[in-house]
């Protein structure tokens, strides 16, 4: 008994270092979004066929933004580099929609 306790007194459990998973949220360079703003002048056509025309959705996208935009007060409507996005938010803002590249 007396060899089983001086064992035990001289064991040394192993170390166990936790790990920890980390999320890290990188800004890809080069990677913009167009955001569309509710407003309270514009149709719900006019946003569509702005939608259609100029961030290439298909009317069925571009109705479900719209739908977002007015519910949620925004939306993110294209995504791509600020130099892609700037000619497209320039032709929204023409247009009188409210937007901006973020």
């Amino acid at each position: 008994m007396k060899q089983i306790h001086s064992r035990l007194a001289s064991y040394n459990p192993p170390k166990w270092e936790e790990e920890e998973d980390v999320l890290v949220e990188e800004k890809v360079e080069g990677t913009n979004e167009i955001i569309l703003y509710n407003d309270d002048y514009n149709t719900f056509e006019h946003v569509i066929f702005c939608l259609v025309r100029y961030c290439d959705h298909d009317s069925l996208q571009a109705e479900q933004c719209a739908y977002i935009v007015h519910y949620n007060g925004r939306c993110s409507v294209k995504n791509g580099s600020y130099k892609e996005l700037q000619p497209i938010c320039e032709a929204l803002l023409e247009k009188g929609l409210t937007a901006k590249i973020e």
